[in-house]
């Protein structure tokens, strides 16, 4: 056999492995481009939606349904198309890569506009017992792709203290009669990050209705830099729908007599914090401070 014979068949094997590996797309899937530019709009409409009063709630179809027509698909497209993402999540993640920091740089931009208006900073309110909290306090998730993760990231201002104790409370209701899988269970996380790069880290698990908290405090670990959380839930049931609502961040500082700790001290678990790798909702804040 010639070396240019063996040549070439060496090359024509070597594509038969390239489209055998390359991820076959129906053609009713919408292209990655597309969908990039549909999930950004559809965060920013969805996060739109959890501002509005009970009385203009019907507002957050309206929203969705302004983003499908903007990108001229249909909602049948759109979910067609995250139901084959979510049997491909090497595909999903790319595309959530570029969309997460899309919407990264329209709130810091949105930050930097509110602060140019108001003449200051944002900063959290002085006092030994103050709630940081600037987000929603009521929010739903499916468990579906998509709607299964809140997360939060709150940075430490001129009113944070080094030895200040944070209380995260969050409550948590499940709309059905329907037992929760004890493998699917909720997941609730909180972690500090120190000026010196230290961090420690709180985690429970919600297996019934009920008043969760975590509790983190340090005394010898210098400045706080930031405060981050997240609530995860794996389920995939489209029925077992969480609510959770009455969030609270506490912020206390070292002079206060009396600190509550958490009500079910056998749940926490300190850990190091780590993010499920599943798509992701972003908490939008509502109040600035």
């Amino acid at each position: 056999m010639s070396k240019s014979v063996r040549k070439y068949g060496f090359c024509a094997l070597l594509a038969v492995v390239m489209v055998a590996c390359k991820v076959e797309r129906p053609s009713y899937v919408l292209s990655d481009r597309v969908m990039e530019e549909v999930l950004y709009d559809y965060h920013i409409a969805k996060a739109m939606g959890e501002g509005l009063d009970y009385n203009e709630q019907y507002k957050r179809t309206l929203y969705v349904n302004a983003v499908f027509k903007k990108h001229n698909i249909t909602e049948a497209q759109f979910d067609t198309t995250m139901a084959w993402y979510a049997r491909h999540p090497e595909v999903v993640n790319e595309v959530y890569d570029i969309v997460r920091e899309r919407l990264m740089a329209s709130r810091e931009n949105y930050n930097h506009l509110v602060s140019l208006r108001d003449g200051k900073p944002r900063k959290s309110k002085a006092g030994d017992s103050i709630d940081v909290w600037i987000w929603d306090r009521v929010h739903m998730l499916s468990g579906m792709p998509l709607d299964n993760k809140l997360t939060f990231t709150l940075p430490s201002d001129d009113n944070f203290q080094a030895s200040d104790t944070m209380k995260w409370t969050v409550g948590f209701k499940f709309l059905s009669e329907q037992l929760v899988d004890s493998t699917k269970r909720p997941m609730m996380a909180m972690q500090v990050a120190y000026a010196k790069d230290t961090i420690i880290s709180a985690l429970c698990r919600i297996d019934t209705n009920q008043v969760a908290q975590l509790v983190l405090q340090a005394d010898t670990l210098g400045d706080i830099k930031e405060i981050r959380g997240f609530i995860y839930y794996p389920t995939n049931q489209p029925k077992q729908t969480l609510l959770i609502d009455s969030v609270s961040l506490m912020r206390y500082h070292q002079t206060n007599d009396s600190i509550p700790t958490t009500t079910d001290d056998k749940k926490e678990e300190k850990i190091e914090l780590e993010v499920p790798q599943t798509s992701q909702r972003k908490i939008q804040p509502t109040e600035l401070k």
